[in-house]
């Protein structure tokens, strides 16, 4: 959740709560370059707006119960790093580098790694001939003024069809094409919520939900996860004490856990659903993702009443190709009706021509998506035996599907070792990012979604990372480049 807003003021006990244990990264080095490093990624991942005015040097030494010589050593490593502006002794502003919306890179010739996004390149033929075909059947559009607010209808009718294989009966005016699936969810959250409401999420869950909710200043309300999955009893809980406006759920191949929540979990969410007649957005953007066992049929179709309730968000980025930009949202019609309203306010609608290349795409899906999860499936296995090898005290979580990894670190490090990797020229987001209030330092989200080449210069800055900030190595070297 990010941190709120009062006339550009950053509130300094909500700082605190989203700083979480940035004394973690202390234990190879300073105080204050730990604290420089945990609001350094709170700018990075947006959790901290740029341009907003931080606290006093007394006032956050206060809240965080450190030196105030701490404070302003941490906010002058910031300045002269670019991510605050303004004179020390005055209400200094967040900012970001003048030459990049990242963090500098601090690894001299060396190229970045990333394992933020987790996603997989586009099948590149299947895409490349999806696009040809898409242009030739664009000419009818172009001889109208090529606004689709619920979307073109080979894609709706397509979509429809996938449903209805699945075992969940669709007719293609159940479906609105948007703009990627955040932008569906971002549709619903403007169509039923207010600023202020409540939006029960899973702990951990996925943090560009988070964000967008934190834009419209709604409160998360976690339901924590375990290693054996979904804890039903506390949704319960949750929904009946608490009376959230939302619910936003992932029950397959759970980003970031790889989870999957079984039918007979399936229908006892759908009587808590029906029961207390929350509205619950169910994200299926990774549900082609299975690799161990497929999953089981939509969760809309264990809606025995009330179906108006579940609105089902799903997407082409994971399964096929991110830059498509195609998502959707599957609802009764009276549900799409009330969301169609709200769009024009938001956007006017989803690209023509990726419409019709994201239709043919799933006229082939069955057999793209068998590479694809062929693919995942090696650079899982060689992901666990690299973390085996070379971080043989992190323990992955359990999971049969997604496209990551949720690692238990030995200590509650995870902040402190995002912004060493960051520093190293390695982007990974921290755990704190995946829930809320500054909580899940513990653990950390590995994809395995690079090719493997990749994959194993990522896992070996990792491990540096790790060593530097536990004590447990060398400072951080990377085939002798110079850290700076």
């Amino acid at each position: 959740m990010s941190v709120e807003l009062a006339g550009r003021r950053l509130d300094v006990d909500l700082l605190a709560r989203e700083l979480g244990n940035w004394r973690t990264a202390s234990a190879s080095g300073p105080a204050y370059q730990g604290l420089s490093d945990g609001l350094r990624m709170l700018i990075v991942d947006g959790r901290l707006p740029v341009g907003a005015q931080v606290p006093s040097e007394r006032a956050l030494a206060d809240a965080l119960r450190v030196s105030r010589t701490t404070v302003t050593a941490a906010y002058t490593q910031m300045r002269e790093d670019g991510y605050l502006k303004g004179r020390q002794g005055a209400r200094s502003t967040t900012a970001l580098p003048v030459s990049a919306g990242a963090p500098v890179p601090t690894i001299v010739g060396t190229a970045s790694a990333n394992l933020a996004a987790a996603t997989l390149a586009a099948p590149a033929a299947a895409v490349s001939a999806a696009f040809v075909e898409a242009a030739e059947r664009v000419t009818p559009y172009l001889h109208d003024i090529g606004i689709e607010l619920k979307g073109v209808a080979p894609l709706r009718e397509a979509v429809a069809e996938r449903y209805c294989r699945r075992g969940l009966l669709t007719e293609p005016d159940e479906i609105v094409v948007t703009t990627g699936a955040l932008n569906a969810i971002g549709l619903i959250m403007a169509t039923y919520t207010q600023p202020g409401d409540r939006v029960l999420v899973e702990q951990p869950t996925y943090h560009g939900v988070l964000a967008t909710m934190a834009s419209r200043s709604l409160r998360p309300v976690p339901v924590a996860m375990t290693p054996q999955g979904w804890e039903l009893d506390a949704v319960d809980a949750a929904v009946r004490q608490l009376s959230p406006t939302l619910a936003y759920l992932i029950p397959d191949n759970h980003n970031p856990t790889g989870m999957t929540l079984p039918p007979d979990g399936r229908r006892r969410l759908a009587q808590i659903i029906a029961e207390t007649r929350t509205r619950t957005i169910v994200d299926e953007t990774i549900t082609d993702m299975w690799l161990d066992e497929a999953v089981p049929p939509p969760m809309a179709a264990s809606m025995t009443s009330r179906r108006d309730l579940v609105l089902t968000v799903g997407s082409m980025s994971k399964s096929c190709w991110g830059g498509l930009r195609i998502g959707w949202i599957r609802a009764e019609r009276s549900v799409l009706a009330t969301v169609g309203a709200m769009r024009p306010s938001l956007d006017m609608g989803t690209p023509i021509v990726e419409q019709l290349a994201a239709a043919r795409l799933l006229g082939m899906a069955d057999d793209l998506l068998v590479e694809r999860r062929e693919i995942l499936r090696g650079r899982r296995a060689l992901l666990v035996a690299l973390l085996q090898e070379q971080l043989p005290d992190w323990r992955p979580d359990p999971s049969h599907g997604g496209m990551s990894l949720w690692v238990r670190l030995p200590a509650p490090m995870s902040s402190a070792l995002s912004a060493a990797a960051s520093r190293m020229g390695l982007e990974i987001p921290p755990g704190p990012r995946f829930g809320v209030d500054g909580t899940l330092e513990r653990f950390i989200r590995v994809p395995y979604t690079l090719p493997d080449d990749q994959l194993r210069e990522a896992v070996a800055l990792l491990a540096q990372a790790w060593r530097s900030v536990t004590g447990t190595g060398p400072a951080a070297r990377h085939q002798g480049a110079v850290v700076v």
